[in-house]
């Protein structure tokens, strides 16, 4: 009878990422609260010592989760507004980008949810609320820069429709995990991204895009 094949030994850099990218798989199916040590180990084909050697308890990994996922979201966002001097597109762009990110990666929004849920101010719920807070500044910066370049409305309450624009988002991944259906999102994004739009832009901006709509 063949042995159980081991596990190829990486660098710690590696081991820590892909400890972190084996707990956003088992997220994708398991309640983020109900994952054990055990059953990451169990997951990665490791003993829980193995485990612990990279990380030195599971709040430690619950904060390098939420940097994986701060630092890969903003980072797509970013790569698909790059070079867009619309702030509009842009906003279009991050917003799809986002939908994406979710489709490829549903674990990662419950991870999220289920940190800044918690009553604990833990260092995984601090990251949490930081990659939030920047993403709404980021988010901020482009209305802000819209109505200065008269493609959003002068009037524009920036504050709410930051809040929509990520509440929108946020609306279309519970709606995806409600279904069981994460590539849903990919398909109604754009036509939602497009109902945000007409209540945000200003007026020559909105009869340009109803134009060709029958």
């Amino acid at each position: 009878m063949n042995a159980s094949p081991q596990p190829k030994k990486l660098p710690a850099d590696e081991r820590r990422n892909v400890t972190v990218e084996a707990v956003v798989e088992l997220a994708a199916t398991t309640n983020p609260a109900e994952i054990t040590t055990a059953a990451i180990a169990k997951h990665m084909n490791l003993t829980q010592g193995a485990l612990f050697r990279h990380f030195p308890n599971k709040e430690a990994i619950w904060q390098a989760v939420m940097k994986w996922v701060g630092e890969r979201l903003m980072a797509r966002i970013e790569k698909a507004a790059e070079g867009i001097s619309s702030p509009l597109e842009s906003l279009q762009a991050m917003f799809l980008a986002h939908v994406c990110f979710v489709a490829d990666h549903p674990g990662a929004p419950r991870m999220l949810y289920g940190e800044l849920q918690g009553a604990k101010a833990t260092p995984a719920k601090r990251l949490a609320s930081q990659m939030m807070k920047q993403y709404a500044a980021r988010v901020n910066y482009l209305i802000e820069a819209g109505k200065t370049q008269g493609e959003l409305h002068p009037e524009l309450d920036n504050e709410a429709a930051a809040t929509l624009f990520i509440g929108t988002i946020q609306g279309l991944v519970m709606q995806s995990l409600i279904a069981g259906d994460m590539e849903r999102m990919r398909t109604d994004a754009p036509r939602v991204f497009a109902i945000y739009q007409r209540g945000i832009a200003s007026s020559h901006v909105a009869k340009n895009d109803t134009k060709g709509v029958s």
